[in-house]
């Protein structure tokens, strides 16, 4: 029996029903965390300075820019509010991402 490639691996579990849904929720995390982490130090703000300005556990902020987690829209509201910035949500179509991508 031969081992597997790691490409080959991927594309078999990417074919997987339930892999896309649970590729871009893990996207949409990651790119949450990275936003935060550039936010906070952009402030020259601390995991645990950022933290007490919300009123949570440090874990929490260790959690989100480590994208373990896929945050609540309250957590986010909450991150925005302690770094002064406005939390914007929206929904957007296939062809509204190509545009923005562009």
């Amino acid at each position: 029996m031969s081992r597997r490639s790691w490409n080959d691996l991927r594309a078999q579990r990417l074919a997987a029903p339930d892999a896309e849904q649970a590729y871009e929720a893990a996207s949409r995390a990651f790119r949450l965390g990275e936003e935060a982490r550039r936010l906070r130090t952009a402030q020259g703000l601390s995991q645990k300075e950022l933290a007490e300005r919300m009123r949570v556990p440090q874990s929490v902020i260790g959690r989100l820019e480590a994208s373990s987690v896929e945050p609540r829209l309250s957590t986010l509201d909450r991150v925005a509010h302690a770094l002064g910035v406005e939390l914007e949500v929206q929904f957007m179509t296939e062809r509204s991402r190509e545009r923005a991508v562009s």
